[in-house]
């Protein structure tokens, strides 16, 4: 008899176990846009993300061997995909997102950013061959107008503003996208894929930051930031991403992207920003948009593609 109460608890535990990993990787995504704006202006957007890269490497490698187990050098005769790969999704992405952020707050970034989902359904469209069905095509529509409602109502002070950083924004998404549909073929495994591309990442910004040269001079606080930039959204992100696909499932998993932007602004509240009321309804129209978008029967694959869903672990990832 004393013994029973014990069952639900274990039942509660299951669901916890299960859901915590994808809770955690965008927990930690989202905390590299509110850390990023704020040790921006002690690291230029370059040092931030060649330190970035560097220091998330070892980590990365760690994780890949004792995760995926892979074949190096199976891995590595990919090199010409994952080289295009680090200068999109790792130097390109992040470089965008750097210096958007020192323009523009993290709040209106992530959600910004939250359109990417319909962004690369309009880029498959293109490229692959999809088809974009009449429920798709709403959710996109719906997405543009929440980023139209953030970007137009600026902080909050009831003019119609626009920054640099919001445009620097919708170039990170562009240079996410084309990440995203190259990385549709890749047979490395994902762990694996990130580490070679993050040092693939180091060689293509070392010899630029040689030359434009290391000038930043950081108090305790930014060192702290940037370690925390390098451990959480650069590698224990990832690692909790994938065991969620695993567990999980792709399309389950990718439901919780939506949970971005609204981490953002919480993180964003505990470090003292102020949310606007235009950042709330845009995000929650961008949320809505993402939601039709996403959803089976969206979209549907051309008549060569194997299916139409988007790989939930190139959808965010970053």
């Amino acid at each position: 008899m004393p013994a029973a109460p014990a069952q639900p608890a274990a039942t509660a535990r299951g669901p916890l176990r299960r859901y915590s990993p994808p809770v955690l990787a965008q927990l930690f995504w989202a905390s590299n846009f509110v850390v990023a704006a704020l040790v921006v202006d002690e690291f230029s957007p370059l040092e931030l993300t060649f330190l970035r890269w560097v220091g998330a490497l070892p980590i990365l490698l760690v994780l890949a061997q004792l995760i995926e187990r892979p074949q190096w050098r199976a891995a590595m005769r990919e090199w010409p995909r994952h080289l295009l790969q680090a200068a999109l999704g790792m130097v390109g992405y992040t470089l965008f997102l750097y210096a958007a952020l020192a323009t523009t707050s993290p709040v209106t970034a992530s959600v910004i950013s939250a359109i990417n989902p319909a962004v690369i359904a309009i880029a498959a469209v293109i490229v692959l061959g999809e088809r974009i069905m009449a429920l798709g095509i709403a959710g996109i529509v719906v997405s543009f107008v929440g980023v139209l409602v953030v970007v137009l109502t600026g902080q909050g002070g009831g003019e119609l503003a626009f920054s640099s950083g919001d445009l620097l924004m919708l170039g990170a998404i562009a240079v996410w996208t084309a990440y995203v549909i190259l990385g549709r073929r890749q047979a490395t495994p994902p762990i694996t894929a990130t580490a070679i591309q993050a040092g693939m990442s180091i060689l293509l910004l070392g010899p630029v930051l040689a030359i434009v040269g290391f000038t930043a001079t950081p108090s305790a606080e930014g060192w702290l930031g940037l370690a925390w930039i390098i451990v959480f959204p650069s590698a224990l992100a990832y690692l909790f991403w994938n065991i969620a696909v695993s567990t999980l499932g792709p399309s389950r998993t990718g439901v919780f992207l939506n949970l971005l932007p609204v981490f953002t602004a919480l993180i964003a509240l505990l470090f003292g920003e102020v949310i606007t009321i235009g950042q709330v309804v845009g995000g929650l129209i961008v949320l809505a948009g993402v939601s039709l978008t996403t959803r089976p029967g969206a979209t549907r694959a051309g008549p060569e593609q194997p299916a139409p869903s988007i790989p939930s672990r190139d959808l965010d990832a970053r």
